[in-house]
Order: C-alpha cells, then sequence, then structure tokens
C-alpha cells in the first residue's frame, strides 16, 4: 500500500514538473511574439491556441481545419504554420455576437516571422492535458498587458472573496453586468460545483461592453467546458435588466464620467442634458452624471430578486462623501435595508489604480432562514476593516489579498449571519476592536449614514494609528471635492448650452 501511495506521489510531482515545463515554454514563445506585435494581442493569440486545443475537433475526413491538424503543421516552410493558425482561428472562434459572424476578425492575425514561435506553441500546449493552468496565466498576462487601460480582470483571491460573500447556490441566477474576462462566472460555478458535486444547474449571465474582452469570456467559458451566456457588446447602464438575478457579482468601473445615455445621443444636437431621462432604476431622483458610481449600485440593486444578494467592488468615497446626490442613495439603501456589509480593501491591492476601494455586499433578504443563516440581522450592518489584511507578492513589491485573509473575512461574515458550511458548528459572532462592528441602521443614520467600515471598526488608539486616519481622510475629502468639482462643471455647461 505504502508503494502504491509513493508511486502515486511521483506520478503526480512528475506531472507538476512537467506542467511547469510546459508554462515556462508558453511564457517563452509568448514573450518572443510580443517582440513581433505589441503584448496585448500576443497574449491573445496564445488563448486563441488553448481555445483551438479543446474546441477545434471534427470527425476525419471533413476537410475542417483541427487541432490534430495543426499539431501536425511542419515547423519550416515559409508561412505555412501562421496561415494554418489564422484557418483554424477562422473557422472555430466564438463570435461576439451570433449575427455577426465577421467578429471573427477581432483576433490579432500572426505576424511575420512567427512561424517558428507559433508553432512551438502549439507544440507544447499540445504535449499537456491540463490546460486550466495555461489559461489563468494567460488571462493574467492578459490582465497586465491591459491595465494601464483600466480593463484589468478581477484577481483569482478577489474573486473567491466576492464570490463567497455572496454565497451562490445551485440553480441561482447569476449575472456580472462588466464581466471582463468572466472570472467572477468562472468562481461562481467553482464555488456550487465543489458543494453539489455535480455540473451546476446555474444560469450565467455576462455583460461586457468592449468587443475583444467579450471574445475574451467566450473563450474562457469554452475552454472550461462552462455553459454560460455572455450578450453582445453593449453598454449595461443603458437600460434596466429585463429579468431579476438570484445573484450579482461587479467589478465595476470607478468614478466612470459622462456615463449617461443620452450623452452620447445628444452632443451630436447640441441640446442640453442636464437630467437622465425617466428610469425605473432611480425613481426618486436621477444620478449624477458626473460619475456613474450610484448609477451602478441602483442598477445593480434594481436588477435583484425579492431574495437576491449581490457583492460589487466600489470607489471608498462613495462610502462617506458628504455629496448630495449619493449621501441620499445611502439613506435610501438603509431606509430601504438593503446593505448588508461593506468590507474596506486593502491600498495598491489593484494593479491599475492607487484608488482606495471597498467591498458592497447588498442583500433584499436579511431574515433567518434556512441554507442562509440563523440570525436575523434586518436593520443591521457589519462593517469589516480589512485595510491592513495583505500579504506581498514573491519576489515583487505589488500586494495582494491572499487566500487566508479572503478566508477569514468570510469567516467574520459567515459568523455574523449565523451560517454554518457543511455541517461544521457555528461559530459566535463578536465585535473585534480594529476588525470588525456590527452596527444598527439607526446608529449609521446618527453619522450621516456614512458607510465607511474605518469609521465604525477603529484601531485601538495610537500615534501611528491617528496619522494614517488622518491622511486617509484627507485623501477623500481631495477625492470628494474633486468630484463636486467634475459635477459643478457639468452642470454650468448644460446651462452654458441653454444661453
Amino acid at each position: 500500500m505504502s508503494d502504491a501511495g509513493a508511486l502515486r506521489r511521483r506520478m503526480q510531482a512528475d506531472d507538476l514538473l512537467s506542467l511547469d515545463e510546459v508554462l515556462l515554454k508558453v511564457q517563452v514563445h509568448r514573450k518572443h511574439l510580443s517582440r513581433l506585435m505589441n503584448a496585448h494581442d500576443a497574449t491573445r493569440l496564445v488563448l486563441g491556441l488553448l481555445f483551438l486545443s479543446r474546441k477545434a475537433h471534427a470527425a476525419p475526413g471533413t476537410g475542417v481545419p483541427t487541432w490534430s491538424w495543426l499539431l501536425g503543421q511542419p515547423a519550416a516552410g515559409g508561412s505555412g504554420v501562421r496561415a494554418a493558425v489564422s484557418k483554424c482561428l477562422a473557422h472555430w472562434l466564438p463570435t461576439t455576437d451570433a449575427l455577426d459572424a465577421g467578429t471573427r476578425s477581432l483576433m490579432p492575425i500572426p505576424p511575420p516571422h512567427s512561424d517558428e514561435h507559433l508553432h512551438a506553441l502549439i507544440q507544447a500546449i499540445g504535449s499537456t492535458q491540463r490546460v486550466g493552468p495555461l489559461l489563468d496565466q494567460c488571462l493574467r498576462d492578459l490582465s497586465a498587458d491591459q491595465a494601464g487601460g483600466s480593463h484589468y480582470f478581477t484577481p483569482v483571491d478577489m474573486a473567491r472573496l466576492m464570490v463567497g460573500a455572496a454565497v451562490p447556490r445551485d440553480r441561482h441566477r447569476v449575472l456580472d453586468p462588466v464581466c471582463g474576462s468572466g472570472g467572477l462566472l468562472v468562481e461562481s460555478h467553482r464555488y456550487v460545483h465543489d458543494r453539489v458535486e455535480v455540473d451546476p444547474a446555474m444560469s450565467l449571465q455576462g455583460r461586457e461592453q468592449h468587443a475583444y474582452t467579450s471574445q475574451v469570456a467566450r473563450m474562457n467559458f469554452a475552454v472550461r467546458g462552462i455553459s454560460a451566456d455572455v450578450s453582445p457588446p453593449g453598454d449595461s447602464l443603458a437600460e434596466p435588466e429585463r429579468e431579476p438575478h438570484d445573484i450579482i457579482l461587479a467589478n465595476l468601473p470607478f468614478n466612470q464620467r459622462d456615463w449617461a445615455p443620452e450623452d452620447r445621443t445628444e452632443q451630436s444636437t447640441r441640446r442640453p442634458a442636464s437630467r437622465v431621462p425617466a428610469d425605473p432604476r432611480w425613481p426618486e431622483e436621477p444620478p449624477s452624471r458626473g460619475s456613474a458610481n450610484s448609477a451602478w449600485i441602483q442598477h445593480i440593486a434594481h436588477a435583484l430578486a425579492p431574495a437576491g444578494r449581490a457583492a460589487f467592488l466600489m470607489a471608498d468615497t462613495v462610502a462617506n462623501t458628504q455629496q448630495l446626490i449619493t449621501r441620499r442613495l445611502r439613506e435610501r439603501l438603509l431606509r430601504d435595508d438593503l446593505v448588508e456589509c461593506v468590507i474596506a480593501l486593502p491600498p495598491r491591492v489593484f494593479g491599475h489604480t492607487q484608488t482606495t476601494a471597498c467591498l458592497w455586499v447588498l442583500n433584499k433578504d436579511k431574515r433567518a432562514r434556512p441554507g442562509w443563516g440563523v440570525r436575523d440581522r434586518r436593520r443591521q450592518v457589519l462593517f469589516i476593516n480589512a485595510r491592513r489584511a495583505f500579504e506581498l507578492v514573491p519576489d515583487s513589491r505589488a500586494r495582494r489579498l491572499g487566500e487566508k485573509n479572503a478566508a477569514l473575512i468570510l469567516q467574520t461574515l459567515a459568523a455574523w449571519r449565523g451560517l454554518s458550511e457543511d455541517g461544521v458548528a457555528i461559530t459566535p459572532y463578536k465585535d473585534e476592536t480594529g476588525w470588525s462592528r456590527s452596527c444598527s441602521t439607526e446608529e449609521i443614520a446618527g453619522h450621516e449614514y456614512s458607510l465607511m467600515p474605518t469609521s465604525y471598526a477603529t484601531e485601538p488608539p495610537s500615534p501611528e494609528r491617528d496619522t494614517r486616519s488622518r491622511i486617509d481622510q484627507l485623501k477623500l475629502e481631495l477625492v470628494d471635492s474633486l468630484d463636486m468639482m467634475r459635477d459643478l462643471e457639468l452642470r454650468l455647461l448644460d446651462v452654458l448650452e441653454e444661453i
């Protein structure tokens, strides 16, 4: 028995070494490709090859270009490999719109002199059955390549925190209105699959504005064998969702400006557009045109089913800005008892921005109920101050949340809910100085409806803490002032148009 176990361990070690070697080869040849074309396109080309390795299969004799056919292409000989890759991609790639097969041309064309590296990539990918780690690395590379344009993808540890906070179940309708590569939907599928141990019967729906990224999401789902519906590229804020969703997950764009749909249509006619048209998502007053933050929150809240939950990232300023429109929004959310938890995340854990953010959790039904939790948390909000819950990325000065810190946050939230997983005894919740605090909505109203966790889960007094708190407060005040200036600028432009 011990010999069999030792043999199994040796085989697993050999597999791991083989996978590491494949990962290294793919990385090396991707970097070579990026010298012949831009890094973003080189990474997307590798992603296309990974997709072909799983989906480009057909019966012999059909004349269809397949992955096996690609593997058999010779290394040398003019532009043979490049032409073969282009032919295979053109036939198999998913479109961004079922009515527009021409969108396959979004995939970059292999550049001249790339045959050697393309051939090596094809052989490396074809040498392993474990394409999942290759796909994960490819998406991380793609996120890094385009982070400068704020089109980064949600890191895995952050995705696990967000999904764990929302707690999707089998047969739930899950939506990501800004799905990017589809990482939050993939994590939702994994989360439920690990618990039901069969392919979950979930409805996964993604919305994405950028056609390139929408195609990446489709390839991501296809390679993993996950059934998901990615809508044709479009602006999620353009109209309300047509059906309610049990779970909504979103890594939202922070401080998005000029978002209102009529801004883009009325600019050409030079007519003033001072207000957003009547919309069921904001029945009391329209959101500010200067920033889409409050519009996104109301869009998500409106799309939730009667017992729906949402977890989304949002810039710090929304939690405690004194801007009237946003403060009244927080008041309405608390009045409707939608806010369940707000988590202050560590600074600099997102590679694309220095902006600090909070994770908001909305819940339309905070009553105690089977399968959810034994604590009735109506008219209560949990605040978690995870500002210092980060770790350094090895061999780097970059930060990340990390799996341990994500798990600690989820343990605190589960204890507060009275939620038991896998029959484990429920851990009693208690406030912890500097980490977490449960507050009534009445107490929050007394703090001008601030939802900033650092205002409630405060650290013990110390000179270091006082200095850090003052610096954080000054940052928030500065950003708040800039937001108000942008809003005033838009109002002034509207007035000038009327003169």
